[in-house]
């Protein structure tokens, strides 16, 4: 039995283990000075619902001949016109340039629902930062290299292959075969390519390579339409194609008679629908998303290739958040409320804190800060563990630019589906970031249904 002595110095041990475990929860002048300044990253139900609505409209502008041109979001038509059915079958090469990498892949697919398509082989190339500024077709005549490449180490040379290219850039389409280039997104930048028919280049850069004689090219589209294609041939209710990845985008079916800017047959089909390519990131070119932007958005946006172009965009994808969230911590350092015994001089240059490290830091378990700190030790390549308060701070800034971005996407996807107006709907989603982030598949859903 304690003395009466003891009970007081037993409490008082007790007392200093509760406090040392709960430090963090129990919030500082320092930590509510961090939160208070990141306040702008914050946007609310109301503000999402405005944005929902002025993509809606932006979407139906895109599709009429008046508002085209005028409009942040392109609505491009695909020109495809039939979903997949399931009996689809055969031996197919699909080509896939999105981002910084290509990959050349052989899919069979054995014409029933009931069994799965066969992926395989495939293989990835990484594209050298000089091809993708080059000023002319390299870049087509490195894909045609590549495909060459992948037959030859897959003993492919007898075969005849049809090629699917995803191509995902914005495009005016001018038939399943035919794209024109708009502009370049995601750090591309061939400019003697704007303008010019990708596919028609494509086919140019095959010919020239004798070993590539047997391939035939049958189509061009970007990967949301890719992904709304493969999805739809599993599942008969998909309506909506979605990447979120290196950069952003969606498709959807709409009801042909709504497409004004569509000038190529519309009887030649039983179907009475064409997916349209939204080319979203583009939104907010027209100032609909200014009064949401914070200075690291405009920090973010003024050091990009492409400048006033694709806000959308860089407010929601892969290749830019790392760099939004450097920005923040980068301001927060500089008013000495994070990292004071840190050196943080590698925060100044661009590209040193990825969204892949964002994806890390939130992957930790609440309280714990093991993949922050890892990911720290690389960004800042320091030695030094980063204090708890650090670490919390860093979780913060991840935590509110990503759920900005999700509230974001999902605005986007509630004008969609208000837009089509189906009962039930089948939405395909890919893309890097959205495989890679632990939260957020959760955080979209809840804000479309919010």
């Amino acid at each position: 039995m304690a003395t009466t002595a003891s009970i007081p110095l037993k409490r008082k041990r007790i007392a200093e283990n509760i406090l040392s475990e709960t430090q963090e929860i129990v919030k500082t002048d320092t930590q509510k000075s961090i939160e208070d300044h990141c306040r702008r990253l914050h946007i609310d139900n109301h503000q999402t619902h405005i944005v929902e609505k002025r993509m809606r409209l932006s979407i139906e502008h895109g599709l009429t001949k008046e508002g085209h041109e005028l409009s942040s979001v392109k609505c491009f038509p695909t020109y495809v016109r039939n979903l997949p059915t399931g009996k689809e079958s055969g031996r197919v090469m699909a080509l896939d340039l999105g981002g910084t990498n290509f990959r050349v892949l052989i899919v069979s697919l054995p014409g029933s629902r009931d069994k799965k398509p066969e992926i395989g082989p495939q293989q990835k190339f990484t594209i050298p930062k000089e091809v993708m500024v080059s000023q002319g077709t390299e870049l087509l005549d490195y894909i045609a290299r590549n495909i060459s490449a992948f037959i030859k180490a897959h003993k492919l040379g007898e075969e005849k292959l049809s090629i699917g290219f995803t191509f995902s850039f914005p495009c005016t389409q001018q038939g399943l075969t035919s794209a024109v280039l708009e502009k370049w997104t995601k750090g591309f930048k061939c400019p003697e390519v704007v303008g010019k028919d990708v596919g028609k280049l494509l086919c140019e850069a095959i010919r020239k390579r004798e070993e590539l004689s047997k391939v035939e090219f049958k189509a061009i589209l970007n990967d949301s339409t890719g992904c709304l294609m493969s999805c739809a041939w599993s599942d008969p209710k998909c309506r909506v194609g979605l990447i979120v990845g290196t950069g952003c985008n969606a498709c959807y079916l709409e009801s042909l008679d709504k497409v004004q800017i569509y000038s190529g047959e519309k009887d030649g089909s039983s179907s009475k629908t064409m997916v349209i390519n939204t080319e979203w990131g583009a939104f907010g070119e027209c100032g609909e998303l200014d009064f949401i932007l914070t200075p690291w958005d405009l920090n973010v946006d003024k050091e990009s290739i492409n400048p006033g172009m694709h806000v959308y965009e860089k407010m929601i994808s892969g290749m830019y958040m790392g760099e939004i969230v450097r920005h923040v911590l980068k301001e927060l350092a500089d008013k000495n409320l994070i990292f004071k015994d840190v050196d943080v001089s590698r925060l100044s240059t661009a590209g040193t804190f990825e969204t892949r490290h964002a994806c890390e830091v939130e992957r930790d378990p609440i309280g714990s800060f093991d993949r922050c700190r890892a990911a720290l030790k690389e960004v800042l390549k320091t030695e030094k563990v980063v204090p708890k308060p650090d670490c919390y701070a860093v979780r913060f800034v991840c935590e509110e630019v990503s759920r900005r971005a999700c509230m974001l996407i999902g605005a986007g996807i509630a004008a969609l589906l208000r837009k089509m107006d189906y009962k039930d709907v089948v939405i395909a989603v890919d893309g890097t970031l959205f495989r890679n982030h632990p939260l957020f598949y959760c955080m979209v859903w809840l804000t479309m249904f919010s």
